[in-house]
């Protein structure tokens, strides 16, 4: 993950060079709406968002270069999966693609693996981890997701937060300003977390 200005940086270095770069969020994040319906977050809805985008940017003849992280690049693999016709080239990191149509059940892999306190277990009741994670504040659980990974794997006992006593001093890394920090923050405190949840309550 970069910071807000190093992404704009690279999207203008793009644009000069004639190329047309656009970051979307995914519906849910940022500046999309937020419906608190978790059946509104399937990859089917999701992929619908990202058509409509390519149709709005590139003619209906053209296939698109693709780049995604995390959410985005789950998603990335489903658009070419749903619509290879679109698609020039993938670039994804950080999430492999895990074909679907198994009869395992990920979360219950997970919590059988890693116990109920596992974040993704955590965030599947609707209402549950937004209600904590109000009490904990926006600007402190952005800081603990983009620090926590440095630690070990993210573990949310109920109740217990990230495991820190209240108003501990948070280290940033070096790639995360605290501008970037007040933007992700006024986004969140904006919409709320439960889009962003919604997606792992759709796995």
């Amino acid at each position: 993950m970069e910071g807000i200005q190093h992404r704009i940086v690279k999207i203008t270095a793009l644009a000069s060079l004639g190329y047309r770069a656009v970051a979307p969020d995914l519906r849910g994040f940022g500046d999309t709406d937020a419906l608190p319906e978790v059946t509104s977050y399937t990859c089917f809805h999701v992929i619908g968002d990202l058509v409509r985008l390519i149709d709005t940017v590139a003619p209906s003849d053209e296939k698109v270069f693709v780049v995604g992280h995390d959410w985005g690049a789950l998603m990335a693999w489903f658009l070419c999966l749903f619509r290879p016709d679109r698609v020039k080239a993938l670039v994804n990191l950080s999430v492999v693609f895990n074909p679907f149509g198994s009869n395992d059940n990920l979360i219950e892999a997970l919590r059988a693996y890693y116990g109920d306190n596992y974040y993704m277990c955590r965030f599947q009741k609707p209402g549950e981890i937004e209600a904590e994670f109000a009490q904990i504040g926006t600007e402190t659980v952005i800081k603990e997701f983009f620090t926590f990974w440095t630690r070990d794997r993210i573990f949310l006992p109920k109740g217990k937060g990230f495991g820190r006593p209240p108003n501990t001093p948070i280290a940033l890394p070096s790639w995360l300003s605290e501008e970037d920090v007040k933007y992700f923050t006024t986004k969140f405190d904006k919409k709320g977390f439960t889009g962003a949840m919604n997606y792992y309550r759709n796995i």
